[in-house]
């Protein structure tokens, strides 16, 4: 383990760059859970009917596999060609996917966007965990650390929030549009603030202006955007309107604007292969991508999706996963084993044979996957308890429930960054999902009216509060373990675990809880034995806010028992992990 060089003292533009980078972050996780409130319009918007929710679940799931499938790739990249280029590619397709998603017009260039934007996202987290390592000493890792993983956690919760305000004043291609902007924006400004030399993996003179590429850019968006929006006035026109009439059947691409934007594309792609100075250089970034091992990353990429998809596609009421998802998850079986077999004989793998030998660098991935799965808990089923009791029928203040507990974990991350200067990131580790286990535990003795009284803030504050010190010492112990050239790759996997334990969490933990619910509901006599009056009503859906209820203490009790087993590994496997402190005066001294 060593420092990089010239990362002792840390300069005004690098926490700038490493600021912008978190807000990058934050604004992403974000888009995560941006649709819960959209969802209906969008599928309105795309022409899926209302009552066929079933529909719209690759509008979510499509982010999800953008995100998490991904993400091994473009950590690898970001080992092999700098942090800073793949923060600004990856916002760039999430601009990218913003675009598309804005203007789409039907639910496979809906879920095209969602994607794209999902990758570009995901693409944010490694690169920046990396980008901390690379400027701060092992030392001063703690904080920067906590801080991105705070914000990475905070945006999937405000992701809602920001979502309603948006509805409040327009509509849903609104959302989007402001995630377009804001992407572009934050490319420019992480551009701006990089060394120019480190922009793009293979500069063939990019200091130069491309005018032709920007007007073939330029050419291709218009007239894509023209076929997304199909203006009216241009339709009824009658020498206009002939450009949308189609050369066969129905399709927007079979017309003569479609056309048009088709082979804009295709001289656009021609020109940033071939031309000496490219707007963006296509054969650069193509040649990263076969260094980075695009064979191995698709394999790896087939797994994880077909494991997204498996949970996906579950029905709680029924199993954990579906009969269509035990398909998915043996296709995702048969791809793991391709991608490790791969992996042995690959020149150059994805993963660097023997990156993750360190027990603590593979411990990492395993505790993250369990405080994923315990996270998900706070972060849904909070909100679902306030609108099961208090507030059935208004969403926002049920969410805004989550804000005590999102308030303490900032709070807990910091404070884990600065613990684990003095002691190990195993104990603060466990220390904090014990802290989690505690506060779920009483959750677990809530009743009707406890979330509207203070004693309420004793388990949000706890929970926040230890979900955050468990943040930054899991990724500590992962990149003092890890050597430099792998931060990106190992980082971007810590993420994956935690997003896979999210997602097979809220599966398994809301397939109990519904069980016990209609466990609960068995004992509810029938509403026309219950119901003869309104005091008789009341006490009926006061019977089945109880079941309700009853189905949120099994999940809590569920989520608990995953912090114990994150805190359990954290003490074992971490236990190589010395302070930071120590551990840098290792480096100069040349101790153990």
């Amino acid at each position: 383990m060593s420092v990089a060089p010239g990362v002792a003292e840390v300069s005004r533009t690098s926490r700038v760059l490493l600021a912008m980078a978190a807000v990058a972050v934050a604004f992403a996780a974000a888009d995560t859970y941006v649709v819960v409130l959209a969802l209906p319009d969008m599928m309105t918007g795309v022409g899926v009917p209302i009552d066929q929710l079933q529909r719209a679940a690759p509008i979510v799931s499509g982010f999800l596999l953008g995100y998490v499938a991904m993400l091994p790739l473009i950590g690898r990249i970001a080992d092999l060609r700098g942090r800073v280029p793949v923060l600004v590619m990856a916002l760039v397709l999430f601009a990218l996917g913003s675009l598309i998603t804005t203007v789409a017009y039907d639910m496979p260039s809906i879920v095209a966007g969602r994607f794209l934007q999902g990758v570009g996202g995901g693409g944010l987290v490694p690169a920046t965990l990396a980008l901390v390592a690379d400027l701060y000493p092992v030392e001063r890792r703690g904080v920067p650390l906590g801080v991105v993983s705070a914000v990475q956690e905070i945006g999937s919760v405000l992701g809602p929030l920001f979502g309603a305000a948006v509805l409040a004043f327009s509509d849903w291609r609104a959302i989007f549009a402001i995630n377009l902007a804001v992407g572009l924006v934050l490319a420019a400004a992480i551009r701006a603030l990089a060394p120019r030399e480190r922009v793009s993996p293979e500069p063939r003179g990019c200091r130069h202006l491309d005018v032709v590429g920007l007007l073939l850019v330029l050419a291709t968006f218009a007239s894509a955007t023209i076929v997304f929006l199909r203006p009216s006035g241009l339709m009824r026109d009658l020498t206009w309107g002939q450009l949308f009439i189609p050369f066969a059947g129905d399709g927007r691409w079979l017309t003569p604007i479609g056309a048009i934007t088709t082979a804009a594309l295709v001289l656009l792609v021609a020109w940033c292969w071939f031309a000496p100075r490219p707007l963006l250089d296509l054969r650069g970034w193509s040649r990263v991508l076969v260094e980075a091992d695009l064979a191995g990353a698709l394999l790896l990429a087939a797994a994880l999706g077909g494991v997204i998809l498996a949970f996906a596609t579950a029905d709680p009421k029924v199993e954990v996963f579906s009969p269509r998802g035990r398909w998915y998850l043996l296709g995702a079986a048969v791809a793991a084993v391709a991608f490790a077999w791969h992996v042995r004989r690959a020149a150059s793998p994805l993963v660097p044979r023997g990156a993750l030998r360190r027990t603590p660098a593979w411990g990492a991935l395993l505790v993250s996957f369990f405080v994923g799965a315990a996270l998900i808990a706070a972060l849904i089923d909070i909100p679902l308890f306030a609108r099961t009791t208090v507030y059935p029928d208004d969403q926002l203040p049920a969410a805004l429930v989550l804000v005590r507990f999102l308030i303490a974990l900032p709070v807990g991350a910091v404070a884990g960054g600065y613990l684990i200067r003095s002691f190990s990131p195993g104990v603060v580790t466990a220390v904090g999902m014990l802290m989690a286990a505690t506060g779920f535990v009483l959750m677990t003795r809530w009743g009707l009216t406890t979330i509207e009284e203070p004693i309420a803030n004793v388990a949000l504050v706890t929970g926040g509060l230890g979900f955050g010190l468990a943040l930054a010492p899991v990724n500590a112990a992962l990149l003092a373990f890890t050597d430099d050239d792998v931060h990106g790759v190992a980082s971007a996997f810590v993420v994956v675990s935690r997003m896979v334990g999210m997602l097979v969490g809220i599966s398994a933990l809301t397939t109990i809880g519904l069980r016990r619910y209609y466990s609960e509901q068995l004992e509810v006599p029938p509403v026309q034995e219950v119901c003869d009056g309104k005091s008789r009503c009341k006490e009926f859906s006061d019977l089945l806010r109880v079941a309700g209820i009853a189905q949120e203490h099994a999940v809590f009790w569920g989520a608990a028992g995953c912090a114990v087993v994150a805190a359990v590994l954290a003490l074992v496997l971490f236990r190589q992990v010395r302070p930071t402190r120590l551990a840098a005066r290792d480096v100069f001294t040349g101790g153990a």
